[in-house]
């Protein structure tokens, strides 16, 4: 890590051997030539090997067990050489200049540890716009980190500083690692947005884990739970508190629709909701967060 803009880019990848070369390949055109290049087989069964074998030395490849997205992106950062980290998920690809802009961007604010940038978006092979609840801010985003994620692991640079301070993605959540790392990250660095569309996510395949699993708030949920335990003002407590409820509101009501699952929401709501009458009991009043640049 001798070399400050050297990047290591880490690819994680399972049985997607149909688009994991468009994703090899848009990293090596990239026109920012500084990084090294891992992809991490996390335990395919499909072609993917041989897809990697093509690439010779120009990639860093390994295999190992099946262990879940967030086991091979940790497989991944302990391989890495780089001083930087960017990620890239296999159905994802990156437009040419998308390293090149964020170093430019890095070398003009020195102070940026994480920058991500914006993106465009292809479901079911056609462009669409992202809704607006996925609006991307700038700064001290931990606020507005809370609904959902709005950090995209295609999308970020981010220092090994911040990795050796808050630790890595979470291996225990099936899903949401992400969301749950943007959180602690957060809550001790301003998130930095290059305004600049330079990654294309792709979505709406059978194999994505959002699609996989039922009620993604009960993951989100849980994370919370873990945010209640960090160094909190008063203020981030509160929101916390009250994004639990409003997510485990939703989660009871969509409950009843689902008779096979357990009645594990409506206690939990009625918990966090004394847990809150505790809050302002107290007088640990709410003040309003201050807003994010866009």
């Amino acid at each position: 890590m001798d070399d400050p803009g050297r990047i290591s880019v880490i690819i994680p990848t399972y049985n997607r051997s149909e688009v994991l070369e468009r994703a090899i390949k848009s990293v090596l055109a990239q026109t920012y030539k500084n990084f090294e290049l891992i992809v991490v087989d996390d335990g395919s069964t499909d072609n993917t090997s041989r897809i990697l074998t093509k690439f010779g030395r120009k990639i860093r490849f390994f295999s190992k067990l099946h262990g879940g997205v967030s086991s091979a992106r940790n497989f991944g950062l302990e391989k890495g050489e780089g001083t930087w980290v960017a990620f890239l998920d296999s159905d994802d690809y990156w437009l040419p200049r998308k390293l090149e802009r964020q170093m430019q961007y890095i070398q003009e604010h020195p102070e940026i540890l994480i920058l991500q940038t914006d993106e465009k978006w292809i479901r079911k092979e056609r462009f669409v716009n992202p809704m607006k609840k996925h609006q991307k801010y700038s700064g001290w985003i931990f606020p507005q980190c809370l609904p959902l994620c709005i950090v995209s692991p295609s999308a970020v640079l981010i220092h090994q500083k911040i990795f050796n301070d808050i630790g890595v993605f979470d291996e225990n959540l099936p899903v949401c690692e992400d969301y749950d790392l943007w959180l602690r990250i957060a809550l001790k660095y301003p998130i930095y947005l290059l305004a600049e569309k330079l990654i294309v996510k792709t979505g709406g395949h059978t194999d994505q884990l959002s699609r996989q699993y039922w009620g993604l708030d009960r993951y989100r949920v849980q994370v919370l739970e873990k945010v209640l335990n960090y160094d909190l003002t008063d203020e981030q407590y509160e929101i916390v508190l009250k994004e639990i409820i409003r997510k485990l509101t939703i989660l009871d009501q969509g409950r009843r629709k689902r008779e096979e699952l357990p009645n594990i929401f409506t206690s939990k709501l009625t918990e966090y909701r004394s847990n809150l009458h505790e809050f302002h009991k107290a007088g640990r009043a709410q003040s309003a967060p201050d807003q994010p640049e866009r």
